[in-house]
Formats: C-alpha cells, sequence, structure tokens
C-alpha cells in the first residue's frame, strides 16, 4: 500500500516540477509578447480564491506565410465507368436483354455464371468504341439449363452483377 502511494505521489510530484520548468513565473512585471508562456499569480486578496488571481498568457500564434489549400476529391456519378444496369425480363423464358450506360470507350465482358461462381456462358466480349446507353439482347433458349444464374457485365475495372432465374 505505501509504495504504490509512494509511486503515485512521485509520479505527480515529478509532474508538477516538470509543469513548472516549463513556465516561466513572472510576480508583477510587464508581460512580453514573445513565444514564451508566463505565469504570474497575483496577491491573494480577502476571498482566498487561487482561481480568480491566477492568470495565464500564451503567445500569439503566427503564421508565416500561406498553407496551400486542400484540395478534397469527391467521387461523383460521372466518376464511374459502369452505371444503370439493367437485365430483364426476369424470370428469362427465351432472350435476354442488358441495357447499361458506360461513360467513356472500353472493354465490355457479359457472363452468365452459375451459384458457385463458374462461368457458363460468355454472351458478349468486345470493345465498345462509344460511351452512353448501350443495349444488349441474347438467345438463351438452348444453351442452359433452368435455375438461378448470374449476369455478370465487367468494363474495365468495374463489374456489376445481377440475379435472374431463367425457366
Amino acid at each position: 500500500m505505501r509504495r504504490s502511494y509512494t509511486k503515485i505521489y512521485s509520479r505527480i510530484l515529478l509532474l508538477a516540477v516538470a509543469m513548472l520548468m516549463s513556465f516561466s513565473i513572472v510576480a508583477n512585471s510587464q508581460i512580453q509578447k514573445t513565444d514564451t508562456t508566463y505565469l504570474h499569480l497575483n496577491r491573494l486578496k480577502k476571498d482566498k480564491n487561487v482561481l480568480k488571481n491566477f492568470h495565464v498568457n500564451l503567445p500569439v500564434i503566427k503564421t508565416y506565410g500561406s498553407l496551400p489549400a486542400k484540395t478534397v476529391v469527391t467521387s461523383s456519378p460521372d466518376d464511374k465507368l459502369l452505371t444503370n444496369v439493367q437485365v430483364y425480363p426476369n424470370p428469362v423464358t427465351d432472350q435476354i436483354n442488358l441495357k447499361y450506360t458506360i461513360s467513356r470507350p472500353s472493354n465490355v465482358n457479359i457472363k452468365i455464371m452459375d451459384v458457385l461462381g463458374n462461368e457458363v456462358v460468355t454472351l458478349f466480349s468486345q470493345h465498345v468504341d462509344k460511351g452512353g446507353e448501350q443495349k444488349f439482347t441474347s438467345s438463351i433458349s438452348n444453351k442452359m439449363n433452368s435455375g438461378f444464374y448470374f449476369v455478370r457485365i465487367v468494363v474495365g475495372t468495374e463489374s456489376a452483377i445481377r440475379r435472374i432465374s431463367i425457366l
């Protein structure tokens, strides 16, 4: 018990001494405007409230030139390469229609994947030269069994996955 009290007391005392050494204590003198912080304690008045008589004068913060302005990068919908992906009709019976928008020319891959993520069929894999809304139609009547599948559209480095069911 005494050792822990002694350790705590010595740490508090060491902290107080360090704080006092980092400040200059000035009694009733003019305070110079420099980069040093001064503390001074006025004489105690009859109310004996120490906090009212304790004053801290902090130095003025000087700026040396101007800092460069921060550039905040915000993403907007125009930054995306692939948007507005629609797959219809769902459920699919004999043909599948896809509508999507790309913002600039790039490579486009459209694949149908099974539930495990295995590629079943590649419907489209070409470079599209113009941006804007694209439409794609493909017949799938004899290619696949009925069930749940995923259509994966990859444009450049972006991809979109939509779930479809084939009857």
